[in-house]
């Protein structure tokens, strides 16, 4: 194993509980929200312990041996504080890779993708156009944050919808399902957080940059 990887850990952590009191003071109280109507009580207990899910998938790409791809890339995706974005900035097409922390690997940073943002129902929706695993869904604003419920599907199959809350043959989730949370991370650069995906890691990033 070479050098340590280092993450500015405290930073990070607490900017991810910034974001869960800032952006989810609901959760203690009435749901107000229509994501919340849409979302498995499983989902929204997963938003609820980002900081958490985070803090463990951190721990893991440090000290797990087999990491794959620009450790670097994944470290500046990571580390900056979250900030609002208006929806009329998130409009459009973009470039996205996705991040995998802890799990199964260390951390595994894909190569670049092509996603875009648009308006469907009348509301923003998310894609992953290309690359072997695709995702998309709905973003609901969520206090200056988006929230993200979507879904994760093949290169080959059919867009999966998000299940929410009639997931498959009574299980409390569905590998596919997805819930997370999209902030800017600087000009013209987004980090959509999905934390303790079913399988395979504990913590996924989606980078979006243009």
């Amino acid at each position: 194993m070479g050098a340590p990887r280092k993450f500015r850990i405290a930073a990070a952590a607490a900017a991810a509980a910034m974001i869960a009191v800032s952006a989810f003071p609901a959760f203690a109280g009435p749901l107000q929200s229509s994501w919340r109507d849409d979302a498995s009580d499983f989902d929204i207990n997963r938003l609820q312990q980002m900081d958490q899910w985070r803090e463990r998938a951190v721990w893991e790409a440090q000290h797990y041996a087999d990491g794959t791809g620009d450790f670097g890339a994944l470290r500046a995706a990571l580390e900056p504080q979250g900030h609002a974005v208006p929806a009329r900035a998130l409009m459009g097409n973009w470039r996205c890779r996705n991040m995998k922390m802890g799990g199964v690997n260390a951390y595994i940073v894909y190569r670049w993708f092509d996603c875009r943002i648009t308006q469907a129902d009348g509301r923003l929706f998310f894609q992953k156009l290309n690359g072997t695993l695709r995702t998309q869904g709905f973003l609901y604003p969520e206090n200056g944050a988006w929230v993200y419920l979507g879904a994760a599907s093949a290169k080959g199959e059919p867009p999966h919808r998000y299940s929410g809350r009639t997931p498959s043959v009574g299980a409390p989730a569905t590998p596919d399902d997805q819930i997370g949370l999209l902030s800017g991370i600087g000009n013209n650069r987004l980090r959509l957080e999905i934390p303790g995906p079913v399988e395979e890691s504990s913590y996924d990033i989606i980078e979006l940059a243009r």
